[in-house]
């Protein structure tokens, strides 16, 4: 049975009240007080180590065909795949926001994938037509196109597939460097290889300096994790994977892998590099900026865009300040720039913020 307590007499609580009021009259000796830059709205600006702007932001947008087309995607809540017109329409909107540049991923009609992802050498492509669109009607907004196969193949995979399921890595780069010229050709400013087939960067890099476009840069998504933060893009593409990706995206488990092919990509021309997944992978963004001072760009991925935005409808978390928060996060861990869905939501606000 365990002891009472006995109650504090009245005088015992008046003097714990008076020795109370005389402690926190009394002001600590600290000689540092880090809550004097923290005190107002004007001081943490001062002081801020940190700043996003609209210029840290690439916006992006799935084309589909069909005009007027505002086709909502499921599991990316205020994400649409949208018609060429309504693609020209984004761009003139990115450009009034002062968004560098739109990243284009086509969703591709059914009927034309087949195992070798031939339509992604059509010159008049979904992809190809949207880029000279848009170069006609906004010229100077720059135009990121993502070349891997994935989205014109009927297994999903990013490379060609041998009968056995392997997939075969010198094949597939010979058709990345034809897709690259096809997309250069239309008028993208930057190729951006996701498929991480060994050797491609430098292949491609050849293959457009030798039919012309020396200016065209190279963004190589050098180190893409086989991640679980994919889903809801898979869906946008509508994409049906057949296996998994583990065989050429790295495993997740890795950093100093990243290194290795990051070193790889530069050794062989790429201009830029990125990191995708964004945020579980933070650290690697960090080590890849301190080891090569490079260009250094991270994907916030539409699994990470879909946990913000369904934790914010349903009320569980404040969606403005954690969209805020995250893209803040990517540039204290080094990035140069991110790919995110919320690109124009953010240069709205920063613009109703600073003006």
């Amino acid at each position: 049975m365990s002891a009472r307590i006995a109650p504090f007499s009245r005088p015992a609580a008046r003097e714990i009240a008076r020795e109370a009021a005389g402690t926190a009259s009394s002001a600590l000796a600290l000689r540092h007080r880090p809550r004097r830059n923290r005190k107002s709205e004007w001081a943490r600006r001062l002081v801020r180590e940190h700043v996003l702007t609209a210029d840290d932001l690439i916006w992006p947008l799935f084309v589909i065909e069909g005009e007027g087309r505002h086709d909502p995607i499921r599991a990316m809540p205020g994400v649409e795949r949208l018609g060429i017109d309504e693609i020209v329409r984004a761009a003139e909107r990115a450009a009034a926001l002062r968004i560098p540049a739109l990243g284009l991923f086509p969703y591709t009609d059914p009927a034309l994938r087949d195992a070798r992802g031939s339509e992604a050498l059509n010159a008049q492509n979904l992809v190809c037509r949207a880029v000279r669109a848009v170069k006609a009607a906004v010229p100077q907004i720059g135009i990121i196109t993502d070349v891997a196969l994935d989205p014109y193949t009927d297994h999903g995979h990013d490379g060609l597939v041998h009968e056995d399921g392997r997939i075969l890595n010198d094949e597939t780069v010979a058709v990345l460097v034809r897709q690259a010229l096809v997309q250069a050709e239309a008028g993208a400013d930057v190729i951006a290889p996701s498929d991480m087939m060994d050797g491609r960067v430098g292949a491609i890099r050849e293959g457009l300096d030798a039919a012309g476009f020396h200016d065209v840069q190279i963004m190589a998504y050098s180190a893409k994790y086989a991640s679980a933060f994919y889903g809801p893009f898979r869906d946008a593409l509508g994409t049906k994977l057949s296996g998994d990706k583990r065989t050429y995206q790295m495993d997740p488990a890795n950093d100093a892998e990243a290194l290795r092919e990051v070193a790889a990509d530069l050794d062989e021309g790429a201009d830029m590099v990125m990191v995708k997944p964004g945020l579980p992978y933070l650290d690697v963004i960090r080590r890849v900026k301190d080891a090569f001072e490079v260009p250094t760009f991270a994907y916030q991925v539409s699994g990470e865009y879909a946990m913000i935005q369904a934790a914010a409808q349903n009320g569980w978390i404040d969606g403005e300040r954690a969209m805020l928060e995250s893209l803040t996060a990517f540039k204290r861990a080094g990035a140069d720039g991110v790919l995110t869905y919320f690109a124009p939501r953010v240069a709205e606000k920063l613009k109703e913020m600073w003006g």
